[in-house]
């Protein structure tokens, strides 16, 4: 008992003075007036105390409750202070400017329908507010730019919407749902570090938030950073399970990595036709994923190469590289299938722009190799002149001189008409030429090098096909030609 006694005794020595209701009402004032000076001093954070001290002490008066309104808006808390609005209204449904706050409150946090109620109910307690007229305008503006990127999200205008977007947001600063909007139509556009961005802002002040955890993942899978990708998607359906978005972006995530990979594996094992079925179904998938679709088109031209099917090759690197135009290794996959078509003005374009984006010894390699090609393919080709391959042997290119020297010879043809006589006589010239040149190591070398040939006295148009021919099947007693029928000749030493 006698404790109990001692602790009444301390419960009564600490209860505060009771005040009367003018007491209360000139202490509440007083923290009103503090609240005020510190507004004006822009301390909002000393302001929102005082005149919550103002509200504590008398809870029913309208205007500290928008006193605090105003600054939690200045803070940047507009949910908070929307709070504080209304009930500024339902205390006073006369209060101008508690209706203006709480409009401004739902229009800074999206709600654009609903500020329009408020700032009409603010006109119709004072028609001509200025400020009331203005906001109710603006609230307006944002419905318009909300029905128009809605439509352009549909039409997949992303840059329309972004563009929407900025305006409406100079308005609703605060809403989250028009900055995932932006964000979402940034990533579609592969502005992925604006998008993230925007996302990262949102997350920090809402970590749960299923909509930013959605546009992260997005972006990271546009940037073929797919496993991430996955792990943001699952996280944005654990805040949000019915998210379709989401749950949409996962599914189609683990079914590219999979086929991908699977895709991967058959060329490793080179089974290069299983290979080409899995990255055209992987290409299926999502036509939006531009980064991952560039790689797998540039995978499929590589399985095209190892088939030999080069024109599809060709085309495909040709489709990785309009996706992705800074993909080097497309570029490097084409132009070799150019060089090996002999396509080498193409083959040196690649080259050049593979050397200009990444200076390394290799690529300068590649790019003199392929201009050495295209130079060798400028000049006449010896080797298709005497119909044999660059790997012909001496007696192979001898006997194809042969050949193509009787075939060729102006004798033969001195029946036919001026211009095939003509014709005849040039392809003689052209197959002594060639002779000239590929029986001669040192000159086969040089033009097998792609060496100018008429260095060192090597003067092409200083020849005789006439002199080398006879040099090649010599005879005291010459040559003719004999007709043996129409239309048939055959050659005989003297």
């Amino acid at each position: 008992m006698a404790a109990a006694a001692e602790c009444d005794v301390v419960m009564a020595a600490t209860e505060p003075e009771l005040l009367d209701d003018e007491e209360v009402k000139r202490e509440a004032e007083s923290f009103k007036e503090q609240g005020n000076a510190y507004y004006a001093k822009k301390d909002y954070n000393e302001a929102y105390n005082y005149y919550t001290k103002a509200i504590d002490m008398c809870p029913k008066n309208a205007s500290y409750y928008g006193n605090r309104a105003a600054t939690l808006m200045m803070l940047g808390k507009f949910r908070e202070a929307l709070g504080d609005a209304q009930q500024s209204v339902r205390l006073d449904d006369s209060f101008v400017r508690g209706h203006l706050r709480e409009g401004k409150c739902h229009l800074s946090l999206g709600n654009a329908m609903a500020a329009c109620r408020s700032f009409q109910r603010a006109l119709e307690l004072d028609h001509k507010n200025a400020q009331a007229q203005q906001e109710f305008k603006n609230a307006n503006a944002v419905i318009e730019y909300e029905k128009i990127a809605e439509t352009d999200f549909e039409k997949r205008d992303f840059r329309k919407v972004v563009f929407c977007m900025d305006r409406a947001l100079e308005y609703a600063p605060a809403c989250h749902r028009f900055k995932i909007l932006k964000a979402e139509c940034l990533a579609m556009l592969g502005r992925y570090p604006e998008a993230q961005s925007v996302a990262s802002d949102i997350l920090r002040m809402d970590s749960t938030n299923a909509d930013a955890l959605y546009v992260r993942g997005l972006c990271l899978y546009y940037e073929d950073c797919i496993e991430k990708a996955v792990q943001f998607f699952v996280q944005a359906l654990r805040m949000a399970p019915d998210h379709e978005k989401a749950c949409v972006a996962c599914r189609n995530a683990k079914a590219l990595k999979a086929k991908k990979e699977d895709g991967n594996k058959a060329f490793k094992e080179g089974n290069y036709k299983l290979a080409y079925e899995l990255y055209t179904e992987a290409l299926r998938i999502d036509p939006n994923n531009i980064k991952t679709n560039a790689k797998l088109y540039c995978n499929r031209g590589t399985v095209n190469s190892k088939l030999r099917k080069l024109d599809d090759a060709i085309e495909d690197c040709t489709n990785a590289v309009k996706l992705d135009d800074t993909y080097i290794k497309a570029y490097l996959r084409r132009a070799q299938c150019y060089m090996d078509t002999e396509q080498y003005e193409e083959a040196v374009r690649d080259y050049e722009k593979v050397y200009q984006t990444e200076k390394t010894k290799e690529h300068k390699q590649l790019l003199k190799n392929a201009q050495l090609e295209l130079k060798k393919s400028k000049r006449k080709d010896y080797y298709k002149i005497l119909g044999v391959d660059k790997n012909a042997s001496e007696d192979e290119i001898k006997k194809a001189y042969r050949k193509r020297a009787l075939m060729h010879h102006p004798d033969r043809h001195s029946g036919a008409s001026a211009e095939v006589q003509k014709e005849e006589e040039k392809k003689f010239k052209e197959v002594g030429e060639a002779f000239t040149i590929l029986s001669d190591p040192k000159k086969k070398t040089r033009y097998d090098s792609g060496q100018d040939l008429d260095e060192e006295g090597m003067n092409m148009g200083d020849f005789d096909a006439n002199n080398i021919f006879k040099a090649f099947f010599g005879g005291p007693g010459g040559f003719s030609f004999e007709a043996s029928g129409p239309g048939n000749f055959f050659f005989q030493f003297g």
